[in-house]
């Protein structure tokens, strides 16, 4: 029925007999991905290999029931495990990986969920070529293939991506609550710096292949929620204690975190999904100690996120990281959950549980796709120096839906990507489909979102 349209799309033009253009298709360009995927949110050229190694953490303590009263910690031993991908030789023999993790919503009965990846376990890695180290955080209660999507993409377009699994405290009540979420404060920046430091020392040791890949002169860090929370402080911001709940961790906590914080993780470039700690009434930071970041940033975020707090939280954030040059995404009508794999789940699965890996809006394979190509733009501009991925981002429009293509009369441009001639449009979108989207953009020593109206700096959550 379709080819029947086209057809009869072609005689009515040509039996115009006027100066019309014909109804022109070009060639598809979608081989093998989704047709909807922006340009660098497409698999890479590299295969991809995966394993988990176990770090053991030394000098650790944990907040304990008495902590909260005494101000006292329990010495603890911390073993995390850290997934990695990486770019490796094609192996075809060997089985695509499947991740699965079991969720355990409060009160509801377990619920696994699974994702079909595309790398193949224990691969031998690429010889010859360094790649650029990137490590992935993510909030509470989630874990290390929580968004092994974007770990797998980014390796295959030539990273070595190491994901940790901070193996967060359960809590089943008020008060077990509130132990757990004080050992995530504490421990989010301390687990991403010791990771970084171990992942460093092996490839010192120079014993292993698959650490051998790494160039860790070039480090990029992602941390989504209390992943990002933990990210800003290791990239450099101090965190303050004069708001609840960080005035509640316990004095011995504060004095560590204090001390691990004052100087900045080796971090070449930041991206924080949804990140935590602007919002007034939480406030981790002051803006002196965010200035203090200097690595390049990338910010992402639904503008109706009501965890973090879009408009005084995240907004607040993006303008007070006065020290850096930084980007933001915002996905409209997106809350919190803007980044992870597209869960497939039953129809009785329980709404706790849909609630913490679903959108309301908008679908997680679109949001994937988005995600995988500005974060792709970004860590390439600034990991690989390669200049031209900046027009991917310094956009013509910070409202997407601003962005023009013009095209001649019935003209079919089939997912054609815009590219540098199309300079009014986003660049790597089809046309008609970057909608819902801002970009805005600040340099160092700059406060505050441009709108295109007027040039002004917003003073939005200030």
């Amino acid at each position: 029925m379709k080819k029947r349209h086209i057809a009869l799309g072609i005689i009515g033009v040509l039996a115009a007999g006027a100066a019309a253009t014909a109804y022109v298709v070009s060639p598809t360009i979608h081989a093998g991905e989704s047709g909807e995927t922006p340009e660098l949110g497409r698999t890479g050229d590299y295969a991809v290999g995966t394993f988990v190694k176990d770090y053991a953490l030394p000098d650790r303590t944990q907040i304990g029931g008495m902590s909260m009263v005494t101000g006292g910690l329990n010495e603890s031993e911390r073993t995390l495990s850290v997934r990695f991908w990486y770019p490796s030789e094609t192996d075809t023999a060997s089985e695509t990986v499947i991740y699965t993790h079991v969720m355990k919503p409060q009160g509801q009965d377990p619920v696994e969920v699974s994702t079909n990846g595309i790398a193949r376990d224990g691969t031998a890695p690429i010889t010859g070529e360094k790649f650029p180290l990137v490590i992935m955080s993510h909030g509470y209660r989630g874990w290390r293939e929580q968004f092994s999507n974007l770990g797998e993409h980014l390796a295959s377009h030539g990273y070595v991506v190491a994901s940790i699994n901070h193996a967060d405290m359960p809590a089943d009540g008020l008060a077990s609550l509130a132990i757990s979420f004080g050992n995530v404060l504490v421990d989010r920046t301390q687990d991403q710096r010791q990771v970084l430091s171990a992942i460093q020392e092996q490839v010192d040791a120079g014993q292993d292949a698959r650490f051998a890949l790494i160039d860790t002169g070039k480090t990029g860090l992602i941390g989504y929620s209390m992943g990002g929370y933990g990210a800003l402080a290791t990239a450099g911001a101090p965190y303050q204690f004069a708001n609840d709940p960080m005035s509640n961790i316990p004095a011995d906590s504060q004095r560590k975190l204090t001390e691990v914080s004052e100087k900045a993780a080796p971090i070449d470039a930041l991206v924080t999904f949804a990140p935590w700690g602007g919002q007034p009434d939480n406030r981790a930071w002051t803006t002196e100690a965010l200035a203090k970041i200097e690595a390049p940033v990338l910010v992402v975020s639904g503008n109706q996120d009501d965890v973090v707090n879009f408009d005084q939280g995240v907004t607040w954030l993006f303008n007070n990281l006065t020290g850096a040059d930084r980007h933001m995404l915002v996905f409209r009508e997106a809350r919190h959950n803007i980044v992870g794999n597209d869960f497939q789940t039953s129809t009785d699965t329980g709404f706790q549980a849909l609630e913490f890996v679903k959108e309301p809006v908008w679908r997680s394979d679109r949001l994937n796709g988005i995600n995988q190509h500005f974060v792709t733009a970004f860590l390439d501009l600034h990991l690989k120096d390669d200049a031209d991925k900046a027009s991917y981002l310094n956009v013509p429009t910070i409202d997407s839906n601003g962005s023009t293509w013009d095209v001649a009369f019935r003209e079919q441009l089939n997912g054609e990507f815009a590219g540098p001639k199309q300079d009014q449009h986003w660049r790597g979108f089809q046309r008609r489909w970057a909608l819902g989207l801002e970009m805005h953009r600040a340099v160092k020593g700059t406060n505050g979102i441009r709108t295109e109206q007027t040039g002004a700096e917003s003073t939005n959550g200030k």
